[in-house]
């Protein structure tokens, strides 16, 4: 079966860290994100996934093969310009054959595709959307539903008193080839705003199916954070590739920790780090592969990806460093803060309140101070 996953987007509210990777390609407890979202197809039967690029296509290339020796065949598509989430499917309608399901790049889930795909038959649908509850409704567009199932209409952002459901749009389609007919070729074209309001319009059978299963929006340093938070503490349906050496901490090949050092669970740790003296690491934390974590650094709920150097006595909590990272001794990085790639930072500099620094900065000693 096939599947449509929209990966074109520009990651805007992440930058700096897709101003060198696009979101699906960042990595999540070490993986690129979007390998969660294709073996979470593949687990449902989907085996022929067509990925609708834009942003650094050449990236997703490596996708081809990584998953060729599991059975899935893995297509890239680019757009030359956006065409919005429906215009990006239009796109390649000729490789569509048979119902399909399209995944929006961004959204991390565990939902059971099988029983989406099982419901959309049964109603016989053009097209079935996965829903989800969310606290705050007025935050998002609304679908309530009629009894059967059908969407009854889409509410946009709505006030309180207009408030009759808590299920938004999760991002997850089942369609039709033929809904593709209704949406126009070659336009900026929206699912949510131009052609389910249109087919609900029509009166063509479009139907919504409420799920439990976990969601998030990882498009924010906050949510980014979350994510690697919730998959460490098991919040997901979806397992970690590395093996445990003891309840909640998981380490990689040839890594070593120092015997006066602390990790307290969850913690993950890459392959081929070094962690020094007297280190603390409290999870949820998830550090990449060939870092050095010095003598005396602590860090607490923080994200480190691949090839970081953190020298002694430094703090880095609740934040966020790319790849190739040198971080001087005495540096606090903490409130959310968010180093791009192949940066540095001198010592006795505090970073703090949600500062975002791009890639390939240079940060002298004492530098910034709150």
């Amino acid at each position: 079966m096939q599947a449509v996953i929209l990966v074109g987007g520009l990651g805007t509210r992440l930058r700096p860290l897709t101003m060198t990777l696009p979101k699906p390609m960042l990595p999540l407890v070490n993986r690129p994100f979007i390998e969660y979202v294709i073996k979470l197809l593949k687990n449902h039967g989907f085996d022929e996934i067509i990925l609708s690029t834009g942003y650094l296509p050449a990236t997703f290339d490596c996708l081809k093969d990584d998953f060729s020796n599991i059975g899935v065949k893995v297509t890239c598509v680019s757009e030359s310009e956006p065409l919005g989430t429906c215009g990006a499917v239009k796109n390649i309608e000729s490789l569509i054959k048979d119902t399909f399901v399209v995944f929006n790049g961004d959204i991390l889930t565990d939902i059971n595709l099988t029983h989406l795909l099982e419901y959309h038959r049964q109603k016989q649908a053009l097209a079935t959307l996965a829903l989800t509850s969310v606290d705050d409704p007025t935050s998002y567009g609304l679908v309530p539903l009629n009894s059967d199932g059908h969407v009854k209409e889409f509410l946009e952002k709505p006030s309180w008193d207009e408030v009759t459901t808590d299920l938004i749009n999760a991002g997850t389609y089942i369609l039709e080839p033929e809904i593709l007919s209704y949406a126009p070729s070659g336009e900026n074209y929206s699912f949510e705003r131009g052609l389910f309001p249109l087919i609900l319009e029509k009166g063509l059978p479009l139907f919504g199916f409420p799920t439990s299963a976990y969601w998030l929006d990882i498009g924010s340093p906050e949510k980014y954070l979350r994510a690697h938070y919730d998959m460490l503490d098991g919040k997901v349906g979806i397992g970690l590739d590395m093996e445990q050496v003891r309840p909640g901490i998981w380490l990689g090949k040839d890594s070593k920790v120092a015997d006066s050092s602390n990790l307290f669970g969850p913690v993950l740790i890459g392959p081929n780090c070094e962690i020094g003296e007297n280190v603390s690491v409290t999870g949820p934390t998830s550090i990449g592969e060939n870092c050095v974590i010095s003598d005396g650094v602590r860090v607490e709920s923080s994200v480190i990806l691949d090839g970081c150097q953190i020298s002694g006595s430094s703090v880095i909590k609740n934040s966020i460093l790319g790849r190739n990272i040198e971080v001087g001794r005495k540096v606090h990085i903490e409130e959310c803060s968010v180093l791009g790639d192949n940066m540095a930072v001198g010592e006795e500099n505090w970073l703090k309140k949600g500062i975002k620094v791009w890639p390939d900065t240079k940060i002298g000693p004492g530098t910034i101070k709150f």
